[in-house]
């Protein structure tokens, strides 16, 4: 199963529609979505995508979000944090600016992979046995090179793509 992991998206269109294309091409099987979209428009680009969704400290519509991917496909999940089973993996997803979740999943070592955002750089570190995952920004603050990442849940191959 191939996930694509997106962070911090703050309104860049532009990055955006890169990164679906980058995800079409990779054929990903469901979009994780690390918080931060911080407009509701934005989402448009992304309803044919089956996707988990956390809120960042800048989705203040966060209500609206969740109703408008909940009607692109109701299997789809919007939340501060999420906890669960995709393929064999137990899976923590949050944005990271609420440290007692980010803290609580880490320390919980429950989870083969945490994949979270709000910092703008990329990561990928194990912590025990849990291996935490941030593929970056698209928008906003300006850290490092815009990019987000595919992981292969079968292999553990992570693949950073950045957006020029």
């Amino acid at each position: 199963m191939k996930l694509g992991l997106l962070s911090d998206t703050h309104n860049d269109t532009g990055n955006l529609q890169k990164a679906v294309s980058i995800f079409n091409d990779y054929e990903i099987d469901l979009l994780i979505h690390c918080g931060d979209v911080t407009s509701i428009k934005l989402l448009q680009w992304l309803k044919a995508l089956p996707m988990i969704l956390t809120f960042g400290n800048g989705d203040i519509a966060n209500g609206e979000m969740k109703t408008m991917i909940m009607q692109f496909n109701p299997d789809n999940f919007a939340a501060y944090s999420f906890q669960g089973k995709i393929g064999d993996k137990q899976i923590g997803v949050t944005h990271g600016h609420i440290k007692e979740i980010m803290e609580g999943m880490i320390q919980s070592q429950k989870l083969d992979y945490i994949f979270c955002g709000h910092t703008h750089r990329r990561r990928d570190e194990l912590i025990g046995k849990t291996r935490l995952i941030n593929p970056g920004a698209l928008g906003g603050m300006y850290y490092q090179t815009r990019s987000i990442a595919i992981l292969d849940l079968d292999s553990g191959n992570l693949i950073f793509e950045e957006i020029a």
